[in-house]
């Protein structure tokens, strides 16, 4: 009965290995990118506080925070991480 899990779940876990490592890149390339939109929003964001209208400023801030790092991306990081575990888990239960 072992053994009839294990093959049926090797190419399981292979995808989700791939899937994993592929997002993975995906969220540390994305990461990259809105983190340099994420820094010209805060530029810009000031630029608007200061000579037009605060409360857009402060909108755009809040924006560039969702794009930075500690936002949005960080939660597709956890996500990706939380899917990992779960790979982990069910190679580990299956095979171990």
């Amino acid at each position: 009965m072992k053994i009839i899990l294990k093959i049926l779940f090797a190419p399981i876990i292979v995808v989700l290995a791939v899937v994993t490592w592929f997002l993975t890149f995906l969220v540390q390339a994305s990461g990259t990118v809105l983190g340099i939109v994420s820094a010209l929003l805060v530029v810009l964001g000031v630029a608007v506080m200061i000579l037009d209208n605060t409360k857009n400023g402060i909108i755009v801030i809040v924006l560039a925070f969702l794009g930075s790092p500690y936002g949005i991306p960080l939660l597709a990081a956890k996500l990706v991480g939380q899917l990992h575990r779960f790979r982990l888990w069910l190679k580990d239960t299956i095979y171990g």
